[in-house]
């Protein structure tokens, strides 16, 4: 007989753990057999309407998922129009259909949103006004945010062992103070350091446009509950692309701030502390670049966000964008190609297809060479990887005897590009000072690009390609270069892969830090381009991604 003091074996914590995540989900709003089965045997999931398929939605309750974005749903709650009960009851119903499919959920809270609904309408009701401009929306947060009383794993088996969270993470106790009704956490790779949003624990999230395909990461729980219109709008974390590539790959609108423009503070992290490196930034996923502005106004707002963090930075929310040219048009920095990360054929059609369309509109076009080493894709991933090498923690792993998963043992980097950023060998006083002098290298360079061609904003790709086969995104050197200039960069959907307009296979040629383009695979996955501005420019982001997006949907189509 196994004594009680005995420790468990990492199976079964993770089978305990499931169990209690599964009982948690009301017995009404599961899917029967048949519609499992239906789900499993087509994997294009958002082409055979599961929610409505299923019936356990009502007529309104799709309407109230379906047809707004969450800047609409505010003016109907905070009018009265429509409850935050009905609106949470639809998001909890609606984001449980989807985690029973795509596992796209950690923990879930749904007592305590229906409760915290009610008191919100009531409140209303009773005053005459809304709390605060979230008033009743309810908001999906990425599983590294700690709530009151809800466990914060962060896919280390390890964590298993530890209790609720005691207080709320800053950015948590802002939202609710803004009148947000939180009610789900969202799934996250292992380490959190892979664009593969699959765990030991909760396992692998599957993205709804073909489950088939990786829904990236690591806030890929957050893309792809999104994509399936479980959340209208939702928070992530990216310090190397973790908000922009499930955004990318989930065919919705993502945005990387400067860091510290939302607070991130109080969350939990597999990262060694206080080493000297590339700093992550809390931004929102959504439907529309104007919900994209009403996360970071709602919480950015006065500039006060430094009383809930103080590392947060004390700047208000600028309504007014910086000047453009004098007839209107904007300056946009074109960066295509980089010599060792190949585009993919859609990617490169997508990003050709927004230039033609941006000219057509008036836009000037200036193309970024890239001729020094400094301003490369490939110098600036170098830097980054090798910042990485710090952490995350490995220990994490270890303690549980849980396994690494696949992306995270094949420990994907760019150093087939050139050498390391830093001379090895070092000691680590000297290779934080070496490390530093290089990216004060790409910072310098990338600052001369702007001074001199007098941009605006720099349109280029998220990524090599779309989603792509589990397991094999590879490094992102299209979206840790702006994590390394620490420049706010936005994700806009545009288009979707063709294998009738891109039928020819390629191959990187490198090796398999890169992943290789197979039409079949990718056919339909959504295509995206990035919109990039220097270090707090971030309202100016937004602004010049509204233009930019309103173009592509008159200019941009076949």
């Amino acid at each position: 007989m196994v004594s009680e003091t005995t420790p468990r074996n990492w199976q079964d914590l993770v089978a305990a753990k499931r169990r209690e995540c599964e009982q948690k989900i009301p017995r009404d709003w599961l899917l029967s057999a048949d519609q499992l089965v239906l789900a499993q045997e087509n994997p294009r999931l958002l082409d055979i309407d599961l929610p409505r398929r299923c019936g356990l939605l009502s007529e309104v309750e799709l309407d109230l998922t379906e047809n707004y974005t969450a800047s609409q749903l505010l003016i109907k709650l905070a009018s009265g129009q429509v409850s935050s009960m009905a609106v949470t009851t639809a998001f909890c119903k609606r984001a449980a259909i989807a985690q029973q499919v795509i596992s796209c959920l950690t923990e879930t809270f749904f007592p305590q949103a229906l409760e915290r609904a009610k008191y919100l309408d009531e409140y209303l009701q009773r005053e005459g006004k809304p709390i605060g401009p979230l008033h009743g929306l309810p908001i999906s947060i990425k599983d590294s945010f700690c709530v009151e009383g809800v466990q914060t794993t962060i896919g280390f088996v390890a964590f298993l062992e530890n209790e609720p969270a005691k207080t709320n993470s800053a950015l948590v106790e802002m939202l609710l103070q803004l009148g947000a009704v939180l009610y789900v956490k969202t799934n996250i790779p292992q380490t959190m350091m892979t664009a593969e949003s699959e765990n030991n624990i909760f396992g692998r999230t599957l993205n709804p446009h073909k489950t088939t395909l990786g829904a990236g990461g690591s806030s890929g729980g957050e893309g792809a509950l999104v994509a399936f219109r479980g959340s209208i709008l939702g928070v992530g974390t990216d310090i190397a692309g973790s908000i922009r590539i499930p955004a990318l790959c989930c065919g919705v609108y993502g945005f990387k701030p400067t860091t510290n423009r939302i607070p991130f503070g109080g969350q939990v992290s597999g990262a060694v502390r206080g080493v000297p490196g590339l700093i992550p930034a809390a931004g929102p996923l959504a439907h529309s670049i104007a919900d994209l502005k009403l996360l970071m106004s709602s919480v950015v707002a006065d500039g006060q966000a430094w009383k809930y963090d103080p590392s947060a930075v004390g700047v208000p929310w600028q309504t007014i964008p910086a000047s453009t040219n004098a007839n209107g048009s904007l300056t946009i920095g074109v960066l295509g190609e980089g010599k060792y990360f190949p585009l993919h054929p859609p990617v490169k059609r997508a990003l050709d297809r927004a230039v033609e369309a941006l000219t057509r509109a008036g836009h000037r076009i200036v193309r970024i060479c890239g001729d020094d080493e400094a301003q490369s894709l490939a110098y600036a991933s170098r830097v980054a990887f090798q910042y990485f090498e710090y952490g995350p923690r490995k220990d994490i792993i270890a303690a549980s005897g849980e396994p690494a998963i696949t992306s995270v043992a094949k420990n994907a980097g760019p150093m087939f590009s050139g050498p390391w950023a830093a001379q090895q060998g070092l000691g680590p006083f000297e290779t934080i000072l070496a490390l530093h002098a290089a990216r004060q290298r790409v910072d310098d360079a990338w600052r001369q690009i702007w001074v001199d061609q007098k941009l605006d904003v720099i349109l280029a790709p998220g990524a090599q390609g779309t989603a792509v086969s589990h397991d094999t995104y590879g490094w992102p050197p299209y979206t840790v270069i702006w994590n390394v200039l620490d420049y706010p960069a936005c994700i806009i959907p545009f288009g979707k892969a063709s294998k009738e307009l891109d039928p020819e296979p390629m191959t990187t040629g490198y090796d398999d830090s890169q992943p290789d383009y197979h039409p079949d695979e990718v056919d339909g996955a959504p295509c995206a381009i990035q919109v990039i501005t220097p270090r707090f420019q971030d309202e100016k982001c937004l602004w010049a991604a509204d233009i930019i997006d309103r173009v592509l949907a008159v200019y941009g189509e076949e």
